[in-house]
């Protein structure tokens, strides 16, 4: 049986088209009702006839994962353990702000990049997760809330998407950039590539490419200043030097005129001292890009400690003197295990 959600408009034309002989009118209505209603069967779907309803639900579902846990954190962040069909399971995480929000989702069951401070690295690469299983993700999320149909203005809650859970979502391209326009079209999901970001560890091939190919805003995962540091923290830096990683930015940014955000994890006596910031100001000088230092995380069996609150305002200091922004992220959801880094799927069936 084929799931319908994570279909391009022009698979889900060629499923109800062609193989089934219906007017193309209908491709339009069923879009409708999977991503700007959320009906989550077809006997919902009650402006498709009732012939047309039955004849899609003997070949064809609209399933989600199966929500394994759902935990709400004191600070209101809210995370969900999904289970995908053939078991694996992944984590999503809406992080709300006074009056809006952004929802964190995975590309990858486990990730291959093994960051040494990423409790997701500690968890071996299983599967890459297909499109379908990408969006729908948000749509848990929407459902969660009950943020259907499509809200029109800006009053909704899950305003925003961070492509940032578990996984290394440019070493899943394809289906991460189906799922984003999926995501982004403006008659089902709707949400604007302005109010996307796409994080990446620095899959250098990919980052000019995804400038034309979706004109979403860009993260880097740099958390060193050299490659000496970041080798030590993020191996993939024997493969990817920053040198490379930067370079690739510039041509991104020949493209999208977005400021890229830097991403630096805060790492005591790794990468916090004063000469440290002085180097990253002389990495990127001349782009324009903003910094998010982010205090350490820990989770257990980690062999980092965060640096001080005092160290991290003293870094930040230094950055924003030269002209950068440089903001230190509060780290929300600490107490169900969802803030940055912290992300790890529960792999046996207990939950």
């Amino acid at each position: 049986m084929i799931n319908l959600i994570g279909l391009s408009k022009e698979e889900l034309t060629n499923e109800i088209v062609e193989n089934m002989g219906e007017k193309p009118f209908r491709v339009r209505q069923l879009w409708h009702s999977i991503y700007n209603r959320g009906e989550k069967n077809f006997d919902d779907m009650t402006v498709l006839s009732k012939d047309f309803r039955a004849r899609l639900a003997e070949n064809y579902s609209v399933d989600r994962p199966s929500i394994v846990r759902e935990l709400t954190s004191e600070d209101k962040t809210r995370k969900w353990l999904l289970e995908m069909n053939d078991g694996k399971r992944v984590e999503s995480v809406y992080i709300p702000e006074e009056d809006r929000g952004a929802v964190c989702v995975s590309t990858q069951v486990g990730c291959a990049v093994g960051c040494k401070f990423c409790h997701t690295g500690s968890q071996k690469i299983e599967r890459n997760l297909t499109s379908g299983e990408i969006v729908s993700q948000f749509m848990v999320a929407r459902d969660s809330y009950g943020e259907w149909p499509s809200p029109v203005n800006d009053t909704r809650l899950l305003s925003n998407i961070v492509v940032m859970g578990m996984g290394e979502p440019f070493n899943n391209y394809e289906n991460t950039v189906k799922a984003l326009k999926i995501i982004m079209d403006g008659d089902g999901l709707a949400i604007s590539k302005r109010r996307i970001t796409v994080s990446t560890s620095g899959i250098v091939p990919y980052i000019a490419k995804a400038a034309s190919d979706l004109g979403t805003k860009l993260a880097i995962s740099l958390h060193a200043p050299n490659n000496e540091i970041r080798e030590k923290i993020m191996p993939i830096t024997k493969k990817y030097p920053i040198e490379e990683i930067i370079g690739a930015c510039k041509e991104y940014q020949k493209t999208i005129s977005h400021y890229i955000t830097m991403e630096y994890i805060m790492l005591d006596g790794i990468n916090d001292g004063p000469e440290h910031a002085k180097e990253l100001i002389s990495l990127v000088r001349g782009m324009g890009v903003k910094f998010n230092l982010i205090p350490f995380n820990a989770w257990p069996g980690s062999e980092f400690k965060s640096s001080s609150m005092n160290k991290i305002r003293a870094f930040a200091a230094i950055l924003e003197k030269a002209g950068y922004a440089a903001p230190v992220r509060v780290s929300r959801g600490q107490d169900i295990m969802a803030a940055c880094g912290q992300l790890k799927a529960k792999v046996n069936k207990e939950g």
